[in-house]
């Protein structure tokens, strides 16, 4: 891939796009891990705990980039991410009442940075796979993307719970971008390069079973909830 191509700028945008769609658990994180902080020190707090976890996303994901090389990590490394896709779709919202506020400023900057470098496993692996092993687009990628979700991350919660499609289109993305690294593993390249309407139908198929997965799973946590809310409604 050469330097600033379309080809490159498209990666770019790619990467931008899957870390926003995969930040809002760190979002929340940040905002809890500061929240009992005086709002003078708040700032300070996240904007110190936010450059220490991107710090600490940018070597990890090096690190991941480094192992994706070894034979057959890359189709691990694409079955997990089908897997993060899955996830983004049938998970409702995890609770974070585990996250602890921080009563300090570097007591609120540590909580950061762990619970980042703890949730942030998913990111790490989809920003590798997106940035096609290219380092640039990882460090310009997160260079963009992190402060958008600690100045912009309300509005992009709000703007995901507004427009839920966007989940969806984040959910193909990474599906495209999970089937991608699959066809690319060394050992299975030569025999998608010599059927590529085979590599498009196996594209397709995991973009799909992805979307139809985790609606399936959307839609009966739904009809859960709701059916629980008419129970105890009824109780009382």
């Amino acid at each position: 891939m050469e330097l600033f191509s379309p080809t490159f700028w498209l990666a770019l945008l790619n990467v931008v796009f899957i870390d926003l769609i995969l930040a809002g658990d760190n979002a929340i994180v940040i905002g809890l891990a500061a929240r009992n902080l005086h709002p003078s020190v708040q700032k300070k707090a996240i904007l110190y705990g936010t450059g220490g976890a991107l710090l600490i996303r940018i070597l990890a994901t090096v690190v991941v980039l480094w192992l994706l090389k070894v034979p057959w990590l890359l189709l691990v490394g694409g079955i997990l991410l089908i897997w993060i896709a899955y996830k983004l779709l049938a998970d409702q919202g995890d609770e974070h009442n585990d996250v602890q506020a921080g009563t300090s400023l570097w007591t609120a900057i540590r909580t950061i940075v762990i619970a980042d470098a703890a949730m942030g496993l998913d990111n790490v692996i989809a920003v590798a796979g997106a940035a096609q092993q290219h380092l640039v687009l990882v460090i310009l990628g997160l260079l963009i993307s992190v402060p958008i979700i600690v100045w912009g991350s309300t509005l992009f919660i709000k703007l995901i719970n507004h427009f839920p499609w966007i989940i969806y289109v984040g959910a193909i993305v990474l599906g495209y971008t999970a089937s991608n690294m699959i066809t690319e593993e060394q050992r299975l390249l030569p025999y998608f390069t010599e059927h590529p309407t085979l590599r498009i139908l196996f594209i397709v198929v995991v973009i799909a079973g992805v979307v139809f997965a985790g609606y399936r799973k959307r839609s009966s946590s739904s009809s859960h909830k709701g059916s629980d809310g008419e129970q105890q409604r009824s109780y009382s």
